[in-house]
């Protein structure tokens, strides 16, 4: 096998330590029999731009992007995909055939595909986002793509989760109101301070809750749910996979098995 045969693959961002992505990636390119180096890089902000020139031009196949430089990402590429623009932002990076380095955002179908396998309807479905960073626009154009009812945006600074009502222009996206429809979807992209919004949110409305964080930084979230009585309450670690997975099938044209993933206990 020679060096030019294997795809080369990195995850980038500060800190990058606890990036389950190279293990996730290799797990996928051992269903295909692929060749696959995937490596972890800590940037600072003055490398970052530098360092991903530097991996393209020498052949490299696709970057995944992580905090805190989705954005910047987005602004590095020659081009970019309809959901990474709506998003502003994009964890995925790769090089066409000219050389060109291209965007895409894969968090909004990585969390659409894990409440589509968890059993969850999104048709018709109203939806009420905690918080307003990154997080929360990346995965809101999936949700409308989705034909969620509406997508009503609580965050503790209201002029942020303006800017991303007035950015998607959509009449689905929405402040949220006081008055509560029925049968929510509550997904909360909020790592610190989530018990602040919660107190604004009647738990009666609530029949389903889920945090895109996943492990450590989604306990309070999944804590506080079950203590309100709320029984299908899950976390981010399936859309962890599933994100994966779509930047797997953006680099290399395979559509990876994620099941045996989901089945693990721990993620490798």
């Amino acid at each position: 096998m020679t060096s030019a045969s294997i795809k080369r693959c990195a995850v980038i961002g500060q800190p990058i330590a606890h990036s389950k992505s190279p293990s996730l990636h290799k797990a996928f390119a051992a269903q295909f029999d692929l060749p696959l180096d995937y490596q972890k890089q800590a940037l600072s902000a003055d490398e970052f731009a530098l360092w991903l020139r530097s991996f393209f031009a020498q052949g490299g196949t696709g970057v995944n992007v992580t905090l805190p430089y989705k954005a910047a990402a987005l602004q590095f590429a020659d081009n970019a995909s309809e959901r990474a623009k709506l998003a502003g932002a994009a964890n995925t990076l790769g090089r066409d055939e000219n050389g060109r380095i291209w965007a895409d955002n894969t968090d909004g179908i990585g969390l659409v595909r894990d409440l589509q396998r968890l059993g969850v309807s999104l048709q018709q479905r109203p939806v009420l986002l905690l918080g307003a960073g990154g997080a929360a626009r990346g995965v809101i154009p999936a949700l409308l793509t989705a034909r969620v009812a509406s997508v009503q945006l609580l965050n503790r600074t209201r002029e942020r989760a303006l800017e991303i009502v007035e950015a998607l222009a959509d009449t689905r996206v929405q402040l949220a109101s006081e008055t509560w429809p029925g049968n929510v979807l509550l997904l909360s992209s909020v790592a610190d301070g989530v018990a602040d919004l919660l107190t604004a949110v009647p738990t009666d409305t609530v029949q389903i809750a889920y945090d895109l964080n996943y492990g450590a930084r989604a306990e309070s979230f999944v804590q506080a749910m079950r203590q309100r009585g709320v029984e299908q309450v899950f976390t981010g670690r399936g859309m962890l996979i599933e994100q994966a997975a779509e930047s797997f099938r953006l680099w290399h044209g395979l559509m990876p098995d994620t099941a045996p993933l989901h089945q693990l206990e721990e993620l490798p």
